[in-house]
C-alpha cells in the first residue's frame, strides 16, 4: 500500500480526491488537510501573483525527507504532500498536507510538523508581485520560532 503521495506541480489539486486517498482504511480515525492559499496582502503591499520556482530533483527529496520524519515520530498512516510552482494569483490553492491516523493528535501534530518544516527546509523560491513592484519573498522569523518548538 502506497502510503506517501508527493506532487510538485503546476496544475490546481483535487482536494475531495486527496481526502478519500488519504481516509480510504477503516483503521484511519482522523483525516486532516491544510491548505494554503495565495493572500491579496502581504507584510502591508496589495499582492497580485506570486511566482514559484524549485529544482525538481531537490525539492522532491526535501519533501519526502521531511514526511519521513514526521512518520518516525508520530503514527501516522498515509500522508499527502503537494505543492503548486509556477504562476498563482490571489486565491489560487498552494500547498496541500493531509495525513491520516487513527487518532487526530497525531494527524494534527504531524501535519503542523510538516508544514512547519515545509516552509523553511523545502527548497521554493517565491516572487510576489505587489502594488510596489516584484520582490523575493523571504522566511520569517515567524516561521523559524515555529519550528524550533519540533
Amino acid at each position: 500500500m502506497q502510503e506517501i503521495h508527493i506532487a510538485v506541480q503546476e496544475e490546481e489539486f483535487d482536494q475531495n480526491a486527496i481526502y478519500h486517498w488519504l481516509s480510504a482504511s477503516h483503521s484511519v480515525g482522523a483525516t486532516v488537510i491544510f491548505v494554503g492559499k495565495v493572500r491579496d496582502l502581504n507584510l502591508g503591499d496589495g499582492v497580485s501573483s506570486l511566482y514559484l520556482e524549485h529544482y525538481p530533483a531537490m525539492t522532491e527529496k526535501a519533501l519526502r525527507d521531511i514526511v519521513t520524519r514526521a512518520k518516525q515520530r508520530w503514527d501516522i498512516q498515509r500522508v499527502a504532500v503537494i505543492h503548486r510552482v509556477g504562476l498563482l494569483n490571489t486565491g489560487d490553492e498552494i500547498v496541500l498536507v493531509g495525513v491520516s491516523s487513527a487518532h487526530r493528535g497525531e494527524a494534527y501534530r504531524a501535519n503542523e510538523f510538516i508544514m512547519d518544516y515545509l516552509k523553511l527546509k523545502a527548497p521554493f523560491w517565491k516572487k510576489e508581485q505587489t502594488d510596489k513592484g516584484g520582490r523575493w519573498v523571504e522566511a520569517r522569523k515567524s516561521d523559524e520560532v515555529a519550528l524550533e518548538k519540533w
